[in-house]
This record gives C-alpha cells, sequence and structure tokens, in this order.
C-alpha cells in the first residue's frame, strides 16, 4: 500500500482527493518531526515507532583492506501492538 492507496481510501470520506493528499503528508510529516526529535510515535492499536543509534563498528574497505570505524547512525525501530493480528 502507497501514500496514494491512502489518500484514495480517505477521499471516499472526505470531500476530495487532494484533501485527502494533504492530511496523509501532515500526518506523515508529524510522524517525521517527531521521530527526528527523539519523542516516540505510538498508534494504538497499530504499534509504536521509535530512534535508536546504532555502535561505533569496526569495519572495512572491501576495495583496499584497510580497517576503519563505522560512524553511528540513528535508525527508526517499529514495534507491533500486541492485538495487531487478532
Amino acid at each position: 500500500m502507497t501514500k496514494n492507496d491512502i489518500a484514495i481510501v480517505l477521499s471516499k470520506v472526505l470531500s476530495s482527493k487532494k484533501e485527502a493528499c494533504d492530511i496523509v503528508d501532515k500526518v506523515f510529516e508529524e510522524i517525521s518531526n517527531s521521530l527526528k526529535n527523539g519523542d516516540k510515535v505510538v498508534i494504538t492499536g497499530f504499534g509504536s515507532f521509535h530512534i535508536f543509534e546504532t555502535k561505533i563498528k569496526k569495519g572495512r574497505n572491501p576495495k583496499t583492506g584497510e580497517k576503519l570505524l563505522i560512524a553511528p547512525i540513528r535508525k527508526i525501530r517499529f514495534r507491533q501492538s500486541k492485538g495487531f493480528f487478532n
């Protein structure tokens, strides 16, 4: 399912597809902003999104074999609600 599919479903309830697209974009924008600020996003009955940071890892350049450290990065983790598949 894409954002467009979600907007089409919402347009059946709202007055127009453009309004539905605007709402879908705003929802995802707010989720993104909350995660960027380090907040946890909880959607009851669906699941929660939160940010975690990886640790520094040892790696190597595959072309040269040179050893290097891989910097930590921020990633999003999703955990589904307990009753998600029921």
